[in-house]
């Protein structure tokens, strides 16, 4: 008589191993995942803070008042362009946060009226939290972007952005 073992699937041991293999493969894997999402929340950031750029120098030859706020550079969802909702960001960037970071533009300087339009606009971007970002950025109606590696809020008062030495290439 002849035995034979046809036991079918996978030892213990086996299975352990295989286990601790994927946690091995994970635990590279996360860190590397983690700086990815920081590295692209900061390249929407800027992305940002150059849309706000532009918005607010075509906001001042549009509609001849200067610089303006956030909220009169974007609208709801099928806005009619307006000096109130000029619809030039989408309504995403209107509210104010975007990929993990706090978005910000002030008018500087004048009444913003025709005869004192506002002469000056500060515009930031500061990371919710430090797995969001680590770096803060911001720009100025001279449109270079600035950083901080602190991720710290630079500010929106007028001249704030301009004291940031650290200019993005």
């Amino acid at each position: 008589m002849k035995i034979t073992n046809k036991q079918k699937g996978f030892s213990l041991i086996e299975l352990l191993i295989v286990v601790a293999i994927i946690l091995i493969i994970a635990a590279i894997a996360i860190p590397n995942l983690l700086r990815a999402r920081i590295a692209a929340n900061e390249a929407s950031a800027v992305g940002s803070v150059r849309t706000l750029d532009t918005a607010q120098i075509t906001y001042s030859t549009t509609y001849g008042t200067g610089f303006t706020t956030l909220a009169q550079l974007g609208g709801a969802a099928g806005c009619v362009a307006a000096p109130a909702t000029s619809c030039l960001i989408d309504p995403v960037l209107t509210a104010g946060t975007k990929s993990g970071y706090l978005v910000a533009s002030v008018p500087g300087t004048g009444a913003g009226t025709v005869i004192s339009p506002f002469q000056t606009f500060e515009v930031n971007a500061t990371p919710v939290s430090t797995s969001t970002g680590t770096r803060a950025f911001c720009s100025d109606q001279s449109g270079v972007l600035r950083y901080n590696t602190t991720g710290a809020a630079i500010g929106t008062a007028a001249g704030t952005c301009a004291a940031v030495v650290t200019i993005l290439q």
